[in-house]
């Protein structure tokens, strides 16, 4: 089983058998407080997962793999999950597969048109960045593996700059508040069957911290 985490807009936990199918999976779209809540999201989404004839700790052996939400989010919060993803790994001596947040995102959308029989036009899956601007991958459907095919991105553009940006892509918008950790789970099932890595080893931060560092140690008068 696979144990996914995302913290790049709200808080995700999910725990995903590597066939797809969903154990539990809960989800705190507070953009903050991810500390505070990550812990106890983890416990109750490992009790959740139990069935008939299993606990909490039969799940926990049962995981092979931590799946990493790696962004593009804030500085901040992003690090939490993918501090918390790679503690739990190691804890429990088992890989970590990082994924795009988008991805996460795209292949939800991709799965619901499928499910209707919809063929998906490219679309951007879009989330807000703060700051006047947004965060953007463009996607054209899914590859041989059931992957996302991420075409564009993940990039930033400001909020007013967007539309136009996407019309030049021919990219239909679609905003997203949330990252479902399921699907977070789901995709980086789908990327070890296929043996691929899709997802960078280093957080995609959207920004660069807003710290710079000390320049000595300052003067004091009397």
């Amino acid at each position: 089983m696979i144990l996914s985490i995302d913290t790049s807009l709200g808080t995700a936990v999910a725990v995903v058998e590597d066939d797809g199918v969903v154990r539990a999976e809960i989800a705190n779209e507070n953009p903050l407080g991810h500390a505070e809540a990550i812990g106890r999201m983890l416990t109750e989404a490992l009790a959740a997962a139990s069935v008939v004839g299993e606990t909490a700790s039969d799940v926990r052996a049962a995981l092979t793999t931590v799946a990493a939400g790696m962004g593009p989010g804030p500085f901040t919060g992003l690090r939490v999950g993918i501090a918390a993803a790679r503690t739990f790994a190691q804890g429990r001596g088992i890989r970590v597969v990082p994924v795009v947040s988008h991805d996460a995102i795209a292949l939800q959308v991709l799965l619901a048109d499928a499910i209707r029989d919809i063929e998906t036009p490219r679309f951007a899956v879009v989330t807000d960045a703060r700051r006047r601007e947004f965060a953007y991958s463009v996607y054209d459907g899914l590859d041989d593996d059931g992957l996302p095919v991420r075409a564009v991105g993940p990039a930033l553009v400001p909020r007013d700059d967007l539309d136009a940006r996407l019309e030049e892509l021919g990219a239909r918008r679609h905003d997203a508040t949330a990252v479902p950790a399921a699907m977070v789970g789901i995709v980086a099932s789908r990327a070890l069957a296929a043996d691929r890595a899709v997802g960078p080893d280093e957080a995609l931060y959207l920004r660069s911290p807003d710290v710079t560092l000390s320049a000595g140690p300052k003067r004091v008068t009397a």
